[in-house]
């Protein structure tokens, strides 16, 4: 039986599906994160922006609500970054990691993590500390010499991973101004079951997608996902337009390449630009550059499904910088969206 080619369009039709980018959906801010596969959140406003752009009628005290009892929970997770998940899927995904193994962190880092991991995990306990605390307990305790240049490559990020350390709920919220942790107790699950997780919630948010899509977002080797993929046989298989083999659970939605986009403005290090190898199923190569910077990944607005430009704020206003002359019905869009992230960012500023 002939494999399916999927359009570009359908690619990115498909996408925004996923992240509940076609429309607003009704759901609670736990379900919403768990349904994208989480929320970025290297910038504390860009969850809650994040959900805003995806949740109907969504409340900044709906997150906070969600983050304060601990339902959802800031951690450093996916590609080593920052991210907001259910505290369900917390389990699954930093099991998926095993202590760091299966990604690719270099072999002085994995050692580092696993001689100190446990210990700082317990040093944490009763008291919420920041990163500055930990390593002045690991230079004192431990002997551990924390200059920069001493330490191995990413090794706070591998420490938080190996000893399941999470940000304190006040670390996560709109306004958080400083990064305290603490250590999450829910037991894990075997990598191998966490993986099987961890890549059907990477497909239901951001498939049809190859091997190397599901890699790059999840920082797992390859190698070590494949046997969390033959786990979820039978999916189903497509092409895209370049030959790639894509791959999808039987159920998900895949719509139209003409069903029609709305506006969206998405916030700083918003996934939907991040978790694919191939990226052009929503951001073209020309404007890759204008948006991602090194670590820095701009905040952008989607016409008809695709990155069309940035914005930012300045002071309580909205700034609209389109990449190129757009059309009239979706400058008025623009408009009236930038408007009511406004009033939004209002409502999150002065509720705090």
């Amino acid at each position: 039986m002939p494999v399916r080619t999927l359009t570009l369009r359908e690619l990115n039709r498909a996408t925004l599906a996923r992240q509940l980018l076609l429309r607003r959906h009704r759901l609670s801010a736990t379900q919403a994160v768990e349904r994208v596969s989480g929320l970025q959140g290297q910038w504390s406003p860009s969850p809650y922006i994040g959900l805003w752009a995806r949740v109907d009628g969504f409340h900044p005290r709906a997150l906070d609500r969600a983050l304060l009892t601990r339902r959802v929970l800031k951690a450093t997770l996916m590609r080593l970054t920052v991210h907001l998940v259910s505290r369900a899927d917390y389990a699954s995904f930093t099991s998926a990691f095993d202590g760091g193994r299966a990604t690719k962190l270099p072999q002085l880092t994995l050692e580092f993590a696993e001689r100190h991991g446990e210990a700082a995990r317990g040093r944490f306990r009763g008291a919420a500390l920041s990163r500055t605390e930990i390593y002045a307990w690991l230079a004192e305790a431990r002997g551990v010499d924390t200059r920069p240049e001493a330490l191995p490559p990413l090794s706070w990020e591998a420490l938080r991973i190996r000893g399941r350390i999470a940000h304190t709920p006040d670390s996560a919220l709109w306004a958080a101004r400083r990064m305290r942790f603490a250590p999450v107790d829910d037991g894990l699950v075997e990598p191998a079951t966490g993986r099987v997780t961890l890549v059907r919630r990477y497909l239901a948010a951001f498939g049809p997608a190859t091997r190397a899509d599901i890699a790059r977002w999840s920082g797992v080797r390859v190698r070590d996902l494949e046997s969390a993929i033959a786990a979820l046989e039978p999916l189903r298989r497509f092409r895209d337009e370049s030959g790639r083999e894509l791959l999808d659970l039987p159920r998900a939605p895949r719509p139209h390449g003409d069903v029609s986009a709305p506006v969206r403005l998405l916030p700083r290090f918003d996934n939907l630009l991040l978790s694919h190898d191939d990226r052009r199923r929503v951001i073209a190569d020309e404007h890759r550059a204008a948006v991602i910077q090194g670590g820095e990944v701009t905040a952008t607005f989607l016409v008809d499904g695709f990155v069309a430009g940035l914005w930012w704020f300045a002071g309580t206003r909205v700034r609209l910088e389109p990449f190129a002359t757009l059309p009239r019905a979706a400058r008025r869009e623009l408009a009236e969206e930038a408007s009511r992230l406004e009033a939004f960012a209002n409502t999150a500023g002065s509720s705090r």
